[in-house]
């Protein structure tokens, strides 16, 4: 009972009309945990709206946030938070009974092209989150 309450809550959050993009990328992995194809399917739609493509990759960042400015010898890596909402929609991407399509194998290689390009000369991140 524990278990379908804290569905029930999440399926609430996920109704309501305004989420942000970060609630939405907890909600599409939370719901592809739960074997919940429907609501899964329907945050990743939600979310791919909101996606920033750029240099043949994909990733979410926070509305609002300020576009970097283009340095030609220096590349800034994103904050942690966008790492971190980013890495979430690519769990919700593979974790999906039956196993993912070839369309969100896809999908999933240009999520992980971007996170890859996050990572410090050292392998890791800006985070350890």
């Amino acid at each position: 009972s524990v278990v379908r309450n804290a569905l029930f809550c999440l399926e609430t959050a996920a109704n309501q009309k305004e989420n942000h993009v970060y609630t939405k990328a907890l909600l599409a992995y939370a719901f592809a945990l739960a074997g919940n194809r429907e609501k899964r399917k329907a945050l990743l739609d939600s979310l791919e709206k909101e996606a920033v493509r750029k240099d043949g990759s994909v990733h979410w960042q926070r509305p609002g946030k300020e576009p970097e400015a283009e340095l030609p010898y220096h590349r800034s890596r994103a904050p942690s938070a966008e790492v971190e909402m980013t890495a979430y929609v690519l769990l919700a991407h593979l974790t999906s009974q039956p196993a993912p399509a070839q369309e969100e194998l896809s999908s999933a290689a240009l999520i992980a092209k971007w996170i890859s390009s996050q990572q410090n000369p050292n392998g890791g991140f800006s985070s350890t989150q």
